[in-house]
C-alpha cells in the first residue's frame, strides 16, 4: 500500500487521496447529524468499496478504521496507508 501525504493549505489540512477524503467527510457529516458510530462506520466502509470494488470487506474495514482513527480520533495530519487514487 502506498502512503499519502496530507496537503496543508493555510491552517487546515486537506486529504490528498480522493476516497480517503470522501470517507472522512461522510463519517464526519453522518456523526454530525446524529448517526451512531457503527452505522456511520458501516456506511463509510460501503462508500470505500464503491470507490474500490476490488477491495475485500476486511481490507475496507481496516482502512476506514485506520483513517477514522488517524483523522478524527487522533486528529493527526501525517501520512496514512491506502490506495493509489
Amino acid at each position: 500500500m502506498e502512503q499519502v501525504q496530507i496537503v496543508r493549505k493555510g491552517a487546515k489540512a486537506r486529504i490528498a487521496r480522493r476516497c480517503e477524503q470522501a470517507v472522512i467527510t461522510a463519517y464526519r457529516e453522518l456523526r454530525d447529524v446524529g448517526t451512531e458510530d457503527v452505522a456511520a462506520f458501516d456506511t463509510c466502509t460501503t462508500l470505500y468499496r464503491i470507490h474500490h470494488p476490488e477491495a475485500s470487506l476486511s481490507e475496507a474495514r481496516r482502512l476506514v478504521s485506520e483513517w477514522i482513527d488517524h483523522h478524527i480520533v487522533r486528529q493527526s495530519t501525517g501520512e496514512t496507508p491506502g490506495c493509489n487514487c
